[in-house]
């Protein structure tokens, strides 16, 4: 007999994305083979995100789009499953409102989701048709995973949950404290990953900089980062979600230090100003932000500067909108996104007065991201020439570069991508380039072959 197929399909951010992994390792244990065609999967999963109203929006579109693949007619899906975010946030009535769906489970059952799929499909007696407890889990090594990524770059999620209390945040409502993996289980499974041929760990967490403070001894992020880099196999460490009031000089001088650390840093900011700043309850204003940017930029000069914002934040003025978009053209960030304000319920902020309109902040949105475009392509205009290591993720559809990768400066999936032509290339290499063109987004290089 055939293996039964499953299709997963993992909504929202990378951390989200590693709980998909390790749920689709735990289902493949059981005899599942996966298919990259919904229709063709006997079990479809869905794991959703619940942090902001489109993330929301787009989770219940996708729910009743893979349902009706319950139709013989239009496909062969007998169980559909919903894990993740929006169950944890909304199970009570979820399951009232969505009786396509045959089970529900939150967080803390990805590493049992092979028992309730078991008895799903078995038809065993089911507890209720929702599983949601307190946000505990927190994956371990011993967890395998089949990476959704390409094989030679893996996410390395080394904490759960986040303790910043951000006041428009649900995050710690969703997945709880913030609970930090030990240094000794996150090298176990870097050198699994690496044995299996990851050349690349991007390093996330709700809060990376907020790493070990929960654990006895309170070990760093530096020091993690310290053992990861002596990792045989492993070409590049690149850090994501870092919180501006955690960097310090001991995390600089490292990532200076070390050749395998990626001179880049994803560093959310959400606002420039003071007092919105407050009102968001973040930690720090506009003149850590800035000391904090300056400390970097000195330390390493040629380091590649991400942020996200978030505009039409209650109460954020005509004012403090123009101060935030003088912010952005003075510090020119290599590479930025913005966020609209989405008033979630259960939050503070939510309860705030002056609400902006939807209207109001899809503008500022667009307003922002259009000064930043030309900041972008003037950064990338000011590469060409320069020599950058870039690691290769596959063929071009571009006849005149027959390559596409990324340069360290470069995050997948956010950031742009580098085009390369001048050599025979194997996915995961990494080679020498020049950079001989730019736009907005996106370099064009030459290997150093040709």
């Amino acid at each position: 007999m055939s293996s039964p197929k499953m299709y997963l399909s993992s909504l929202g951010c990378p951390k989200n994305l590693v709980d998909a992994e390790v749920m689709t390792a735990e289902l493949c244990s059981l005899g599942y083979e996966t298919t990259d065609s919904p229709q063709e999967a006997e079990l479809i999963l869905l794991n959703t995100c619940a942090f902001i109203l489109p993330a929301k929006e787009e989770s219940i579109a996708e729910i009743f789009r893979l349902a009706q693949l319950k139709d013989p007619a239009r496909g062969a899906c007998r169980h559909l499953v919903v894990t993740g975010c929006l169950p944890q946030r909304y199970g009570d009535s979820l399951h009232k409102l969505l009786p396509e769906v045959d089970l529900f489970l939150g967080i803390n059952e990805v590493a049992r989701i092979g028992a309730h799929v078991r008895r799903l499909v078995s038809g065993e007696a089911l507890p209720p048709r929702i599983v949601v407890s307190e946000p505990t889990f927190i994956m371990g090594s011993q967890a395998p995973r089949v990476l959704a990524t390409p094989g030679h770059s893996a996410y390395l999620k080394i904490a759960e949950g986040c303790s910043n209390r951000c006041s428009y945040c649900v995050i710690p409502q969703i997945r709880g404290a913030a609970r930090s993996r030990s240094i000794d289980d996150l090298i176990r499974e870097a050198e699994t990953l690496a044995a299996a041929g990851v050349k690349e760990l991007i390093v996330i967490a709700q809060d990376t900089t907020a790493y070990g403070k929960d654990l006895p001894g309170k070990p760093t992020l530096d020091e993690l980062l310290r053992q990861l880099v002596a990792l045989d196999g492993i070409s590049w460490i690149r850090i994501l979600y870092a919180y501006p009031g955690g960097i310090d000089g001991k995390i600089l001088k490292t990532i200076a230090r070390e050749d395998k650390i990626c001179k880049y840093l994803d560093l959310p900011i959400q606002h420039s100003d003071d007092r919105i700043l407050d009102a968001m309850n973040r930690r720090g204003g506009q003149q850590t932000i800035v000391s904090t940017i300056n400390e970097i930029r000195k330390a390493i000069p040629d380091i590649a500067l991400r942020t996200s914002l978030i505009v039409g934040f209650p109460g954020e003025s005509p004012k403090q909108f123009r101060g935030l978009l003088d912010f952005v053209k003075a510090v020119r960030f290599d590479h930025l996104g913005v966020f609209v304000y989405s008033r979630e319920e259960g939050t503070p902020a939510a309860k705030l007065p002056r609400q902006v309109s939807q209207k109001v902040k899809e503008e500022r949105r667009q307003i922002i991201m259009e000064e930043q475009a030309i900041i972008s392509y003037q950064v990338n205009q000011g590469l060409i020439g320069s020599r950058q290591w870039v690691m290769v993720e596959g063929k071009s559809d571009r006849q005149d570069y027959s390559h596409i990768g990324r340069a360290s400066r470069q995050a997948p999936e956010i950031d742009g991508v580098t085009y390369l032509k001048g050599g025979s290339f194997t996915t995961g290499d990494l080679v020498r380039c020049t950079v001989i063109a730019a736009d907005e987004y996106d370099l064009f290089a030459v290997t150093d072959a040709l």
